[in-house]
């Protein structure tokens, strides 16, 4: 494809406002013009447009200048219309190639954690993950998955016989440690399964990027090269939806306490 003409001025302004995007803060002309490799003479008229169209803004105190209200209204539209499900579902084959076994996308339902879209993997298992199939908030790594990140009463509601003694707790914190659940013969003989969150710009979970394989084949550490591959994915997919750190996630869906 013959590259198109653009407007090498805008492509210039534009560093400006990457290098504000980059750093996440404030910061003063001498350090902004620097980031964007130009001089601050040469960049603050374009701050000063940028200003005017309400892209960026200078604070009166300090003088430096961050990400104005036209940029930050431009970012919630942008996240708006990012569908997770349909980037999680075009992101499956390659992954199933990756981590080696059948992979599927599981999100909340109103009975629980539901299976919306399968992957076969290069090795066959013989295990009802299908579109539909609810999965135990107990047995499955994406029922556990669910289980320590949402919020409690979300997560009671859909099953309330649900019993969650100490031991249950402790291995919910250990999955939102790792960042990874993990099943080894629990719903199904045989059958090993991971699960990596996805999460939103509010810190809430919106799906599950699961794997299931032969137990005796399966690689569940949570260190292993294949929840590296799903967290990998998980991760590529959570940026876009302003997803912030998994540390700061952590803070604020506390999952399930001991009754």
């Amino acid at each position: 494809m013959k590259p198109q003409r653009g407007i090498q001025s805008v492509e210039v302004g534009g560093r400006l406002l990457l290098a504000l995007a980059h750093e996440g803060r404030p910061m003063a002309l001498k350090d902004l013009a620097s980031a964007a490799g130009m001089a601050a003479a040469k960049a603050h008229p374009y701050l000063v447009s940028f200003g005017k169209l309400g892209l960026i803004e200078q604070d009166e105190g300090s003088g430096r200048y961050g990400l104005g209200p036209l940029a930050m209204q431009l970012g919630l539209i942008s996240l708006q219309q990012i569908d997770p499900l349909r980037g999680a579902t075009a992101q499956l084959p390659t992954l199933a190639l990756a981590v080696g076994q059948t992979v599927g996308i599981a999100v909340w339902g109103n009975r629980g954690a539901t299976i919306v879209r399968t992957e076969p993997g290069p090795l066959p298992v013989h295990v009802n993950m299908r579109h539909g199939t609810v999965m135990s908030l107990r047995g499955t790594a994406s029922g556990k998955l669910f289980a320590a990140w949402l919020p409690r009463a979300q997560v009671r509601a859909s099953e309330p016989g649900l019993r969650v003694d100490a031991g249950f707790e402790r291995e919910l914190q250990a999955i939102r440690d790792a960042g990874i659940a993990h099943a080894v013969d629990a719903a199904v003989p045989g059958v090993s399964a991971l699960a990596a969150p996805v999460f939103d710009a509010t810190g809430q979970m919106v799906l599950s990027l699961t794997a299931i394989g032969p137990g005796a084949s399966f690689d569940v550490a949570p260190d292993g090269a294949p929840a590296r591959a799903l967290k990998a994915c998980a991760q590529a997919l959570s940026s876009p939806l302003g997803a912030p750190a998994r540390a700061q996630v952590a803070t604020v869906r506390p999952g399930l306490p001991v009754p």
